[in-house]
């Protein structure tokens, strides 16, 4: 049998909906757009006087959880109790007395990045979820001199697996932040982290590659990963990947391997995206998406070649949807983006992360290519958020269903011959959110087909029933039990 290569979040020990609390500080932060100097031909023999500046901005982030164990008595421990079923040994013969007890459970390591002088720092999601729906019980956060603080969660964002913390301090070592658009293939890069849990440590590399997308966050994530080959590993998630200025490039987030540690092959988060993110949670507790409207594909040489381009670069448009902010800004079908204000634009997925990026109502320029011919238009961008509330239909407790359109489709890459429902919306309270997801199309409800909302509350039964789906280019059966 061949074997695959697993993807890890390098976490020491995976996604949740946001979270809305209230701060009133907003989160200004600057952002060095100088790029490093690449003209330089000499190497420094050492980083240390910039590591010495740059590390101290990095933490140790220990989660826990409060879990009931029965009280007095002979009663085993949690820990007891573990070793007792993996070695198969029977169950003592006493039996727990007293009323239940809460216990703090450690739940994983990773490591975070201080990016304000007044306490806000930003970690991965699943840092603080671990492989939980919900955020941890309680959030520990260790400085480099060893303080420990008690860190709040902002908000979560999983489809970028970006989380904001807030610690009650002031002058912390805040990082200094680069322009991550700016890095290129070869940018020398270190990883700042806790890997394993033993401390705050210093791994060097390269720019591997940029835009890179490996499909971890699912058919709606947003993944524009720096891929590195510094050493990234278990208890790194949330760590820095900083450039030889010491300046916050990327949040280290995944890395690809066969054992769980490192061979080389390790993703951050770049940092304007990272930014982004974490200041809309911190404004608001929630993020919001642009949408233009747009069927969208890479530029291949062959389109390249059929549509007289001078190389494969750029985002060619396939259909526009009507009245949408594409629509109303002039965007055409066979139109080729090749910028988004000024920057360069290469692919479909660095596009869509481009306008997903960008808040609702901004105007931007779009430089494109029409039959040939260079244009600029200026587009106000739309809102990607409640786009599945006309026809949407709650199904099961919060669970939001509807009929397969253009619109969905192209949202969740549904092809062409799926029919069915797809789910559009699952709330984190729901009974079923563990069984069904965003973006999963049901096909058959106990072996009949469901063409319409009415359908599948006619076919659902109370008990058991049989779901035949269709999700990430795969059809499987679903055991759904309807109270």
């Amino acid at each position: 049998m061949k074997r695959f290569p697993k993807i890890t979040l390098a976490l020491a020990l995976a996604a949740t909906t946001a979270i809305s609390t209230s701060y009133a500080d907003s989160l200004q932060l600057e952002v060095d757009s100088n790029p490093i100097d690449r003209s330089d031909k000499f190497m420094p023999h050492s980083y240390a006087n910039m590591l010495q500046a740059a590390t101290p901005s990095v933490v140790s982030v220990h989660t826990a959880r409060i879990v009931k164990v029965a009280r007095g008595g002979r009663g085993m421990s949690p820990e007891d109790e573990l070793l007792r079923r993996f070695f198969g040994l029977p169950a003592p013969r006493y039996e727990q007395q007293g009323e239940p007890e809460e216990r703090r459970m450690p739940q994983g390591i990773g490591s975070g990045v201080i990016v304000s002088a007044d306490g806000y720092i930003i970690t991965n999601s699943h840092v603080v979820t671990g492989q939980s729906e919900d955020v941890a019980d309680e959030i520990l956060v260790q400085l480099s001199d060893g303080t420990e603080l008690e860190a709040k969660v902002v908000g979560t964002d999983p489809l970028t697996d970006i989380a904001i913390l807030k610690v009650e301090a002031d002058d912390l070592p805040a990082i200094r932040i680069a322009d991550s658009d700016n890095i290129e293939v070869g940018d020398v890069v270190f990883a700042i982290g806790n890997p394993m849990g033993v401390g705050l440590t210093v791994t060097q590399g390269i720019v591997s590659a940029t835009n890179r997308a490996i499909g971890i966050y699912g058919e709606r994530g947003y993944e524009s990963f720096i891929q590195t080959d510094a050493s990234i590993n278990p208890g790194n998630s949330g760590g820095a990947l900083i450039d030889s200025q010491g300046r916050l490039v990327g949040v280290n987030s995944a890395i690809i391997s066969r054992s769980g540690g490192n061979i080389g092959i390790g993703f951050a988060i770049p940092a304007n995206l990272a930014i982004s993110i974490s200041q809309q949670l911190a404004d608001s507790g929630e993020v919001r998406r642009g949408f233009l409207g747009v069927s969208i594909a890479d530029v291949t040489p062959d389109i390249a070649e059929a549509f007289n381009m001078k190389n494969s670069k750029g985002v060619l448009i396939n259909d526009v949807e009507e009245d949408s902010a594409a629509d109303q800004g002039g965007i055409e079908r066979g139109d080729i983006i090749v910028a988004v204000d000024g920057k360069k634009v290469e692919s479909a997925n660095q596009f869509r992360i481009r306008i997903g990026n960008t808040i609702p109502d901004t105007k931007i320029e779009l430089d494109i290519l029409r039959d040939g011919k260079p244009k600029t238009l200026e587009i106000t961008v739309g809102s990607a958020s409640g786009r599945f509330a006309m026809g949407a239909n709650e199904l099961v407790e919060g669970v939001e269903v509807a009929v397969i359109d253009k619109e969905i489709a192209e949202r969740y890459r549904i092809p062409k011959n799926i029919d069915g429902l797809a789910i559009v919306s699952v709330s984190p309270d729901s009974p079923y959110a563990r069984v069904l997801g965003e973006g999963t199309v049901i096909l058959e409800i106990n072996d009949n087909e469901v063409e319409t909302v009415a359908d599948a509350r006619d076919l659902l039964r109370t008990g058991v029933n049989k779901l035949f789906v269709y999700s990430r280019g795969r059809t499987g059966y679903l055991a759904l039990r309807v109270e």
